[in-house]
């Protein structure tokens, strides 16, 4: 009898995680969808986003920063800041080994008006949860992410 318990106790684990899973894959795609959609009006991917983003808020950082900011591969990150360098939405330096990355007065004026912007879509994005809530979520995302 106690060995039924444990397999559906174990069941039962399963199942949860898999809901979970779902779950949080469900929020995860329709946030990113709706968020493409909110940045197609500047033109901008979320991947172009983030690089603005990460570079704005850091004045000036490092190509191998970025990159493990980014959690892309380094192939990815050329090809991107190849094409937002030609935008004329960053610039690079190389000084010495580094490649230093920073905006343009394009690229910050448009750092200056996006992110307001996807700040507010996002916080209406978790208005559903108080902010304890939001907290709690916070950590135990981060506790799921620790290597």
């Amino acid at each position: 009898m106690l060995n039924n318990h444990n397999e559906s106790s174990t069941n039962k684990s399963k199942n949860l995680a898999v809901l979970l899973w779902f779950r949080l894959a469900r929020f995860y795609l329709k946030n990113v969808r709706e968020s493409n959609n909110q940045l197609k009006k500047w033109g901008l991917t979320t991947a172009q986003f983030d690089v603005i983003v990460h570079v704005g808020r850091n004045k000036r950082l490092t190509q191998q920063e970025l990159a493990d900011k980014l959690v892309v591969t380094k192939g990815n990150v050329t090809h991107l800041l190849k094409k937002m360098e030609e935008l004329q939405w960053i610039k690079r330096e190389v000084e010495w080994k580094n490649k230093y990355l920073s905006l343009t007065e394009i690229g910050q004026k448009m750092y200056e008006e996006i992110v307001p912007s996807q700040d507010e879509f996002q916080q209406a994005q978790f208005s559903k949860l108080t902010e304890e809530e939001q907290l709690q979520l916070l950590t135990l995302l981060r506790k799921l992410n620790k290597e």
